[in-house]
């Protein structure tokens, strides 16, 4: 498969969860890059999602990565729990726990990546100190909680920023986004300086189209 610059992931919280084996065999074969699990408490954020038995299923499914995303209180609590259902990378929230350092050297300490992600309102400031420590930083450009919201475009300016920081900083450390990323907007994201999007509606619209919706993706990405 060609390597791309850019790394396209799709969220299953907009896939079809009755038919969720034949739902990753397609993005699988559509060319994704990873798969993205939101898992939601129902306190960090105003949604319930789903927890490690999901996690541990897809596992089973495919050999692409598992970017799990922890949208939840106390993440210390479960990341090994997490890592044991195999999860390749596990990014927490910044607000979402006082001891950040120490858990993202926990997530470490299980074989896997560590990502720190901060949600809209949340400024870089809070995450400077850590991104020597993170192999990825998340940038949410909706508040987080649910699929099929609008993004909010001051995202850029904070993407532009961070993108300043981990370059000068000559960081090992990749830049994602998530939330309301479309084939209109892809591209101004990137310039941004993003390289990994997560995708929701955008790919599971339940059209059963997911391969023509990834390449329209990687298309307005110039790829």
């Amino acid at each position: 498969m060609m390597m791309t610059k850019y790394r396209i992931g799709p969220s299953i919280l907009t896939a079809d969860f009755l038919n969720l084996g034949r739902d990753i065999a397609a993005v699988e074969a559509a060319g994704v890059d990873y798969i993205h699990l939101d898992i939601m408490d129902g306190q960090f954020v105003p949604n319930i999602s789903f927890g490690m038995p999901i996690v541990a299923a897809i596992r089973a499914q495919t050999e692409l990565p598992l970017d799990v995303h922890l949208m939840i209180d106390t993440p210390e609590a479960y990341v090994g729990a997490f890592a044991e259902a195999g999860a390749d990378l596990i990014t927490i929230q910044v607000e979402a726990t006082t001891h950040t350092h120490r858990v993202l050297g926990a997530i470490r300490e299980q074989g896997v990546q560590a990502g720190i992600a901060l949600c809209p309102g949340t400024p870089i400031a809070a995450i400077e100190e850590l991104l020597p420590f993170v192999d990825q930083v998340l940038v949410m450009s909706v508040n987080p909680g649910f699929g099929g919201q609008t993004f909010i475009p001051t995202a850029l300016n904070k993407l532009q920023r961070l993108r300043q920081l981990i370059d000068g900083g000559n960081l090992n450390c990749r830049l994602q986004v998530d939330g309301g990323i479309k084939t209109s907007n892809i591209a101004r994201v990137a310039e941004a300086g993003s390289e990994s999007f997560v995708v929701g509606s955008s790919v599971f619209d339940g059209k059963d189209q997911v391969a023509a919706n990834v390449a329209a993706l990687r298309s307005a990405l110039g790829e």
